[in-house]
């Protein structure tokens, strides 16, 4: 008579994208053993080694083991109910066929145990596989990737995740891999619209994330529904913000010396900033515009990225290198803090816009701009004196246009910025009157001037 082991192990050293490990049956006959699939994965903080099974984490509890772990994605008690009782049946399966050997005289190995479970539906029969939420995948992929990804990206993840969130909660549902086709898609684009009111921009974006999700989670091999393919969103042209040149060099050159303020109207009392900040500011912005850094590149900058006359470094969000030479102007503004330890006086993002709009109120750029948004199909149209649309970023679209405008091709300022495509590069360039007039004259001849009428008539 033969005898029959069997267990069940946690496979620690293999994970899923929710750092979920297999359980494995083990069924061992007369020393020979052999692992079986049992089709379920648990997370190893859920998984009771002594009695070989899954527990029920309550709230508090999966707070202290998994903090950073959303609670609604574990199993219920219900989940873990149904999961032991699985366990157990697929354990008594195996036992069942032994004895039925033994009883019939017939002397058995492991393999036969494991041939006859297999034919039996071992696997299969107990195999659980719960419908798989979006939330639930994004949720799992942030947590994998964002040691990994740019915090901005990250953040922008997150974002679409709790609009994603919010639209579950108010039509009471939850979205499914399997049902987040075309017809979600449009769904979730009218509830940013309407309940969120937010302009089609912005709708366009989350809904952009949230196909990329989709897109993550059939590579990695979760049923999906490929309708989702066909919904497209038509992205509407942005206005560029960009400095002309005029606009730069009175930035450039504007005598911010002296014990100078600028006075900014802040609800509900005026504010101070001295021209000694806004000198400073100044000078990181007119680097940008003369390098088209973004602000995150600026502030990891450092001596050591300055080589022969480049900058050489490795771009916050795309992990790329570039290399950008160093112009009249970048390194003027380099020599003004040659002795501090940081190559610019950077502060943070929020307090550098907030100054930028004052620097470029207190220095004239005040040309009124038309913004036009859209909600749905109504129109709206704000228009702004442009200080109040100057940004950090403001800066990298100024070297993109002005590049052009001094002769550079689209290639060769792609090559400093750091673009791969002239998709993503199109949308930073202000193609100005005077650049087109300018190209159009060189390429067909500028017009000639009218002749003067002389008796009467055109010579």
């Amino acid at each position: 008579m033969a005898l029959i082991t069997t267990n069940f192990i946690l496979r620690t050293d293999k994970k899923n994208l929710k750092g979920e490990c297999p359980i494995v049956l083990t069924v061992s006959v007369s020393g020979a053993l052999r692992k079986v699939s049992t089709g379920i994965s648990i997370l190893p903080e859920q998984w009771n080694y002594e009695h070989k099974k899954a527990f029920y984490l309550n709230r508090q509890a999966a707070k202290s083991l998994l903090p950073s772990m959303n609670y609604d994605l574990l199993p219920s008690a219900d989940e873990i109910k149904r999961m032991n009782g699985s366990l157990a049946a697929i354990m008594e399966k195996a036992q069942k066929i032994a004895s039925r050997f033994d009883l019939d005289g017939i002397p058995f190995t492991v393999q036969m145990i494991i041939e006859e479970l297999s034919k039996q539906g071992g696997k299969t029969a107990v195999k659980q596989k719960p419908k798989e939420h979006l939330v639930d995948f994004i949720d799992q992929y942030i947590d994998n990737v964002k040691a990994s990804r740019n915090p901005g990206t990250i953040k922008v993840y997150i974002t679409t995740k709790n609009h994603i969130k919010d639209y579950e909660t108010h039509n009471k549902v939850r979205v499914t891999l399997a049902d987040a086709g075309y017809g979600f898609l449009q769904s979730f684009y009218n509830y940013l619209i309407e309940v969120k009111k937010q302009i089609n921009v912005t709708a366009a974006k989350q809904v952009t994330t949230a196909k990329t999700f989709i897109s993550f989670a059939r590579k990695f091999g979760y049923k999906i529904n490929d309708t989702y393919h066909d919904f497209t969103v038509k992205r509407e042209t942005l206005e560029v913000i960009a400095l002309t040149e005029e606009e730069f060099m009175s930035l450039y050159n504007l005598n911010l010396s002296g014990e100078g303020k600028v006075i900014v109207a802040d609800k509900p009392k005026l504010r101070e900033i001295s021209f000694k900040a806004l000198a400073k500011v100044r000078d990181v912005f007119c680097f940008s515009c003369v390098t088209g850094l973004r602000y995150s590149d600026l502030a990891q900058l450092r001596r050591e990225h300055i080589k022969n006359g480049y900058i050489q470094l490795t771009v916050t969000k795309t992990k790329e290198p570039i290399e950008i030479p160093l112009t009249a102007y970048a390194v003027d503004i380099l020599n003004k803090y040659s002795k501090h330890i940081k190559c610019l006086p950077i502060i943070s993002s929020q307090k550098f816009n907030d100054y930028l709009k004052a620097l470029c109120k207190h220095a004239g750029i005040n040309e009124k701009i038309e913004i036009v948004r859209y909600k749905g199909s109504v129109r709206d149209a704000v228009i702004y004196p442009k200080y109040e649309l100057v940004s950090a970023h403001t800066g990298r679209k100024t070297f993109a246009t002005l590049s052009l405008e001094k002769g550079l091709n689209a290639e060769e300022v792609m090559s400093i910025t750091g673009h791969k495509s002239y998709a993503s590069f199109k949308r930073y360039v202000k193609i100005t009157h005077e650049r087109k007039k300018a190209v159009m004259h060189k390429a067909w001849g500028a017009p000639k001037p009218k002749l003067k009428a002389v008796g009467g008539h055109n010579e």
